[in-house]
């Protein structure tokens, strides 16, 4: 199992506390330190849709004033490789392929 996001990220510090408590391994890649590349995020997005992946909350988005952008889903993807922070934390890949999209504590306890 892997993890994606940033340590200093509130739903990452969730998912990897739930994770330590459930006596779960898992390596983590950290965006700061190692940036998630194009062929990753479209693998991601064969097997969860785009609104989910793509962080249109975060304060990245607000700051490079996207919204003004009107991104189609094209530019939407490209803007996530160029600025991983624009990617929702965490994501976390799991049983040889299965992808799943930020914290929720109920979702995690029937998935892990």
């Amino acid at each position: 199992m892997t993890m994606y996001g940033i340590k200093t990220c509130s739903s990452v510090g969730k998912a990897i506390k739930f994770m330590k408590d459930k006596d779960i391994a898992f390596d983590f890649v950290d965006y700061k330190k190692e940036k998630v590349d194009e062929a990753k995020i479209r693998d991601w997005l064969t097997k969860v849709d785009l609104a989910l992946l793509f962080n249109a909350k975060g304060t990245k988005y607000r700051d490079l004033k996207l919204k003004e952008l009107n991104l189609d889903d094209e530019g939407k993807i490209l803007w996530m490789v160029k600025e991983n922070y624009l990617i929702k934390r965490p994501v976390i890949e799991y049983d040889e392929g299965k992808v799943l999209v930020g914290y929720n504590e109920e979702q995690y306890a029937d998935t892990f």
